[in-house]
């Protein structure tokens, strides 16, 4: 526990210290709540504006947990290897997996951090959320979802792309297009056909809607992704994506650094 404890608290003091990680995960998706929550809600009735804010908190409570996996994780990596840290733990006697688990464990609580930073903005510019325990429950579900897939990606950019800034910069960009074609930052009824179909298929996305449908309603989402098919497909797909990217970054960047 004395290395994943060490790597946790590395790694969160880490993604603190950076003022891009702070920017791209936390003050830009607040940013775009408070412009979209008095932006996007004019001519809408009384009734429904909140609700509205509400998928607009949750949209950008999901980009937050997509950039801390795909742009912060990936940053570490490549920050740590750029310093020889990762060629220095691996003369040493130390398993790669506590490494790997300290790593994610961080990430998941400076993410979760960010998005309830986010979640609570949206709160306070009028966002409000209809729902049960189980739904509730259910979201969390599906938050554990986007974060396993996010910081598959982040993994994979981790470690084929070797300097920070190029980690960082393309984790962004990846977040920041899927995010637009995919339905997390634009309505899914908006979106061409062809683009539908990668939303349902892209499991962050579906489980961006099905948190929008389980804390909202479906008049927000444009579909039901709680069917069980969608559901299975959104799982295997997450849990596919943070394999891959465990398999790479335990393969190439520990026995080929």
């Amino acid at each position: 526990m004395g290395q994943i404890t060490a790597t946790l608290g590395k790694t969160i003091k880490e993604f603190l210290r950076q003022k891009t990680i702070l920017f791209w995960t936390i003050a830009w998706p607040i940013l775009w709540v408070l412009i979209g929550s008095f932006s996007f809600v004019e001519n809408v009735p009384s009734e429904v504006v909140s609700y509205i804010r509400g998928a607009i908190a949750i949209s950008m409570s999901v980009f937050a947990l997509m950039t801390a996996g795909m742009a912060n994780l990936p940053g570490n990596i490549a920050q740590d290897r750029e310093r020889g840290l990762l060629s220095k733990l691996m003369s040493m006697p130390i398993n790669p997996w506590r490494d790997f688990v300290g790593r994610i464990l961080a990430l998941l609580a400076f993410s979760s951090l960010a998005a309830i930073l986010v979640t609570l903005v949206g709160y306070g510019c009028g966002a409000r959320f209809s729902y049960s325990l189980i739904g509730l429950l259910q979201s969390i579900g599906f938050i554990l979802l986007i974060s396993l897939a996010s910081a598959g990606i982040g993994m994979l950019i981790g470690t084929f792309i070797k300097h920070v800034h190029g980690a960082i910069m393309s984790g962004v960009g990846i977040a920041v297009v899927t995010a637009a074609i995919s339905g997390v930052m634009t309505p899914y009824s908006s979106l061409p056909w062809l683009l539908q179909q990668f939303a349902r298929i892209y499991p962050i996305s579906s489980s961006s809607s099905s948190i929008t449908f389980l804390l909202v309603g479906e008049d927000y989402t444009g579909y039901n992704p709680l069917s069980a098919n969608q559901t299975t497909l959104t799982i295997i797909i997450s849990l596919l994506l943070f394999i891959g990217g465990l398999v790479a970054y335990s393969r190439f960047c520990w026995r080929k650094e």
